[in-house]
């Protein structure tokens, strides 16, 4: 494990450079505080515990096209797992299993082993039983329950980044969609919405490095859903007014796709950049790119190279990429083939929690 060990200093480097890129918020004394606590309990009040697990939807997408099996995982937190659907073919996972089938015209055999609540350093069971499934590529959301249960950007990232490392040691592509900007949230209001934007767009930077660095790709996930959701609350927002409906999901899901399909289709994250330009795309140092794409939800960030040289002045070049949305239908994410096994009985481990209150 020593070799897959983010080191500390590494770590500082990538939360320092967060904090910058994200922008700071001056401190405003006790009664801001006060103020801030006072609004964080009464969101907790109003937002719902959960109650029941969400739809499994494990199984083979797509089955009625030729060829292999693309073998996919899904992990991470209530956002992954697509808390708050009501049946499985609108889950998040669902969506994207259903939507790579249908540009690769492929079956694709998924399995979802992301757990309501969980933090980053829930991420090694979940890692564990991936491994064991031997997948072609891994979709990670992760950070939410990071943010809201205040845990250091710099211990977040070493476990997202021990989990990417990993997967990528094991020849898998990762693509991790970034943590959204939980300032969106309805139930949270300022100026503790203005502070919860804020960490948000932090983690999401530190988490855009860390997994560029690692060998992976990241989509910002940002207020993707913001204006959707103050416009279509009741179609945009589950039960709880807190996880997204399948609606939601469906659009996060069209977000993540075209690089998904990216990293079984253009393998090496490093290779020189070739293909045409739109505005607002190309190559910048990490940290830059980082912070652009936390500013705009849908922003692809992959390593890139320039002159053959994958490193710069300021550090490592990445690659910023628009890539356009593959709209799915919204019956897209049909009902898969059933699986021969439930994630229950791979890995009870991970879903034999207890309900908690967390994203």
């Amino acid at each position: 494990m020593g070799a897959l060990r983010l080191r500390s200093e590494q770590v500082r480097r990538i939360a320092t450079a967060a904090a910058l890129g994200s922008g700071g918020i001056a401190s405003a004394g006790a009664l801001f505080y006060g103020v801030v606590v006072g609004q964080a309990l009464l969101a907790r009040r109003v937002i719902p515990q959960v109650v029941s697990p969400p739809p499994r939807a494990d199984g083979t997408y797509g089955a009625h096209f030729d060829g292999e099996p693309i073998r996919l995982v899904v992990l991470g937190d209530s956002s992954a797992a697509g808390y708050g659907a009501e049946v499985p073919s609108e889950t998040f996972a669902a969506a994207v299993a259903a939507g790579l089938a249908e540009q690769q015209r492929r079956p694709v055999w998924m399995r979802c082993l992301a757990v309501v609540g969980c933090e980053s350093r829930g991420l090694p069971p979940q890692v564990d039983v991936a491994l064991r499934h031997r997948p072609d590529v891994a979709v990670i959301c992760i950070g939410g329950n990071d943010v809201t249960h205040r845990v250091s950007v710099s211990l977040a990232v070493r476990h997202l980044v021990e989990a990417v490392r990993r997967l990528r040691a094991a020849g898998i592509q990762v693509v991790v969609g970034t943590c959204p900007d939980l300032g969106t949230i309805r139930p949270i209001q300022p100026p503790l919405r203005w502070l919860a934007r804020h960490w948000s767009r932090q983690m999401a930077t530190a988490q855009t490095i860390a997994v560029v660095e690692a060998g992976g790709r990241t989509v910002s996930l940002g207020d993707l859903l913001g204006e959707l959701f103050y416009a279509e609350p009741d179609r945009m927002f589950s039960f709880d007014r807190f996880h997204p409906s399948g609606a939601g999901y469906l659009a996060a899901a069209q977000a993540v796709l075209p690089t998904v399909v990216a990293s079984l289709t253009e393998p090496d994250v490093a290779a020189p950049l070739t293909a045409s330009l739109r505005a607002g795309e190309g190559v910048r140092s990490l940290p830059r790119a980082a912070a652009e794409a936390a500013q705009r939800p849908g922003t692809e960030v992959s390593a890139a190279q320039v002159a053959g040289k994958e490193r710069g002045p300021a550090g490592r070049w990445a690659q910023l990429r628009h890539r356009v949305w593959h709209r799915l239908p919204q019956q897209a994410a049909r009902e898969p083939s059933p699986a021969p096994e439930t994630a229950v009985e791979i890995a009870p481990e991970l879903h034999g929690r207890s309900p908690q209150e967390s994203t």
